[in-house]
């Protein structure tokens, strides 16, 4: 309200419908899809607002995120019945001092027999295993530059604006009163062209005030180098 943004523009900006943009406000959760969608939904407000979208999720996550009934249990739990079954042996004792005997038997036998070998042999050495290391992860890909960038100008008094975006005029001469101001705009690269510094510049949703001058003011603006002045004879110039 403070920044006078309309619900339906931050809709069509953030892709989110009113209703859940409503329900963020007044911190109605059922209204919404899920703790999924809130955490992606908090982010992309508070971007859109110039907000802290981490500290935002970070205070949804401790007020409201709660650890489930399932997960609390302790993992070492056992079933009642399991524990039951657990009390009768499978096998009867005498079954593991037979393996015993067994085992010694076998072991004497070896023993008797290591004696007939050709002490001039001797075993082939294991084979070599090769431990292969897991490939390297690599980097994170960096965040692509955008390339667009968008514009709305904000009268803060009279002023004439001549906007333009290639061949195209957006705003042809124009005088806006302070408190009017213009769609949002998306272009690769925006030439302007102010009578005075009475006007905010909104880009990709933060403010930039204008320097004074007593003369006109041009402006070229562009994702990656921002707001650039222009010489007066590259200002555009607009016919109404």
């Amino acid at each position: 309200m403070r920044a006078r943004i309309d619900v339906a523009e931050i809709e069509a900006q953030t892709k989110i419908r009113a209703k859940y943009l409503r329900a963020l406000e007044n911190e109605e959760w059922d209204l919404l899809p899920g703790p999924t969608y809130v955490k992606s939904f908090l982010r992309t407000y508070a971007e859109a607002l110039d907000l802290d979208a981490k500290l935002l999720v970070d205070e949804y996550k401790l007020r409201h995120e709660h650890l489930s009934e399932v997960e609390l249990q302790p993992i070492s739990a056992a079933a009642p019945g399991r524990e039951r079954r657990r009390q009768k042996p499978i096998l009867p004792p005498w079954f593991f001092v037979a393996v015993i005997i067994a085992g010694l038997v076998f072991a004497l036998y070896l023993l008797g027999n290591s004696g007939d070998e050709d002490p001039g042999q001797t075993a082939a050495p294991p084979p070599q295993t090769t431990t292969q290391r897991p490939a390297a992860t690599p980097p994170a890909a960096r965040r692509a530059r955008p390339t667009r960038v968008r514009l709305r100008i904000e009268a803060t008094g009279p002023v004439n604006v001549c906007l333009k975006s290639g061949d195209r005029t957006l705003v042809n001469g124009q005088t806006l009163e302070a408190g009017q101001r213009t769609p949002t705009f998306r272009s690769k690269r925006f030439r302007l062209t102010l009578g005075n510094n009475a006007a905010r510049l909104r880009v990709n949703g933060k403010t930039r005030r204008v320097k004074a001058s007593s003369q006109p003011i041009g402006l070229a603006i562009t994702p990656g180098q921002g707001r650039q002045p222009l010489p007066a004879r590259k200002r555009p110039v607009c016919v109404p």
